[in-house]
């Protein structure tokens, strides 16, 4: 089993070196990471400028680049064979909801899911890492599920672990991403340590956000077709043109 692990906080972040060590059990693990914290890029790709790489003394790779440039590098001819998973993280801090698509953690996952691998973004909800083990296992557990189901579709998830010791998660939730908007309230909660926090957007039943503050790992399975199909025969009737139909 090759693994591929990336993230988008850097190559030198305990989040990656958590991650990674972890997987280990399962075969070869390779890191290929940004050199610098790119949260934040999304699929960005770098086309102005070549890329570099260069290799720490335990053998991580970084780039100067994104999470994109990380894993298109990697699987597009840096590495001599290709991965057989892509996981990305484990992230400091959330991306759940509309954040997925600001987040360089899931396009790091994405960038793998594109080019035909399964792919993992695996995130917690705290931007500190006292439970980083807890992820980190939650994250093993899942690799192992995909192992088992080897010769299926490839799947891209995005998980995220709320920031709690391991014996203290209540499970996981296969989720759907929740939404924000300007006009909904801020909800307010209390986290494990006692403090005060906010959640912006709906937290109903049924999404990421409910299921983290319910204490529960949040699994989205996530699809890349922004088409929006629905509206394809609406939209050519109204410009009089013929909607294209699969053969």
């Amino acid at each position: 089993m090759r693994i591929l692990v990336s993230n988008d906080d850097g190559y030198f972040s305990p989040g990656i070196r958590c991650l990674a060590e972890a997987l280990a059990i399962f075969g070869e693990v390779t890191v290929v990471a940004p050199e610098r914290d790119r949260s934040g890029a999304s699929n960005s790709l770098t086309l102005d400028r070549p890329l570099t790489v260069r290799q720490t003394g335990d053998g991580y790779l970084f780039v100067n680049g994104t999470p994109t440039d990380c894993v298109h590098l990697a699987v597009t001819g840096l590495l001599d064979d290709l991965p057989d998973l892509v996981v990305s993280g484990i992230n400091l801090g959330a991306n759940m909801g509309d954040d997925t698509i600001y987040s360089g953690t899931v396009a790091a996952a994405m960038e793998g899911f594109l080019l035909g691998i399964p792919a993992i973004a695996v995130s917690m909800t705290s931007r500190e890492s006292p439970h980083l083990d807890a992820a980190a296992r939650v994250a093993t557990d899942l690799v192992r599920r995909v192992i088992e189901r080897a010769g299926s579709p490839p799947l891209l998830l995005n998980v995220n672990v709320p920031d709690r010791a391991f014996e203290a998660l209540r499970g996981i939730e296969v989720t759907r991403l929740g939404k924000r908007h300007k006009a909904e309230p801020v909800i307010r909660t209390t986290n494990p340590r006692q403090e005060t926090v906010y959640w912006i957007g709906a937290a109903g039943p049924g999404t990421d956000f409910y299921a983290i503050q319910q204490g529960r790992v949040s699994v989205t399975p996530l699809q890349i077709d922004l088409t929006h199909h629905e509206q394809l025969e609406q939209v050519s009737r109204w410009l009089g043109a013929v909607a294209e139909r699969p053969a």
